[in-house]
C-alpha cells in the first residue's frame, strides 16, 4: 500500500488549533463548525456563547486557542481576523454492547471527533 502525506494547508497569513479526541460524534460536531465557517471571530465567539449545544463550550475554547495563536505566534491583528476553515474527523469509537429482549445484545458505539480550525487574517 501506499502512504498517504498529508501537507499543511495552513499558509503564512493563517494560524490553527486542534482539538483531538472530544466525546461527541462527528455529525453533530460538524452542525456546530459550519454554523461558524466564514465568520469575523467576534461573531463566532458569540453564536458559541449562546449555542444551546453540548460540545459549543469546546468549540469556543479551541476557537480562542486559534485567535491566541494567531496573535502570539504571528502577531496577527485580532479585529482583523475570520474563521477560515473548521473541520471535522472521527476519532476512535469505543464499542458497548446493550441488553435487548429476548437475550439479545445490541452493538452501540460511542464515538470521538477531531476538530480543527483555521483563523485568517484579513487584508
Amino acid at each position: 500500500m501506499s502512504e498517504i502525506t498529508s501537507k499543511s494547508t495552513v499558509v503564512a497569513k493563517e494560524a490553527k488549533a486542534t482539538l483531538s479526541g472530544i466525546h461527541v460524534s462527528p455529525q453533530k460536531l460538524n452542525l456546530i463548525a459550519s454554523s461558524i465557517r466564514r465568520k469575523h471571530v467576534s461573531e463566532a465567539i458569540t453564536q458559541l456563547n449562546f449555542s444551546s449545544r453540548r460540545a459549543s463550550n469546546d468549540v469556543r475554547k479551541l476557537l480562542q486557542s486559534a485567535i491566541a495563536n494567531a496573535e502570539n505566534n504571528h502577531g496577527y491583528d485580532i479585529d482583523r481576523l475570520v474563521v477560515k476553515e473548521a473541520w471535522v474527523g472521527k476519532s476512535m469509537a469505543l464499542k458497548r454492547f446493550r441488553a435487548r429482549a429476548r437475550g439479545r445484545g445490541a452493538r452501540v458505539q460511542k464515538t470521538f471527533s477531531n476538530i480543527t480550525i483555521v483563523v485568517s487574517e484579513l487584508e
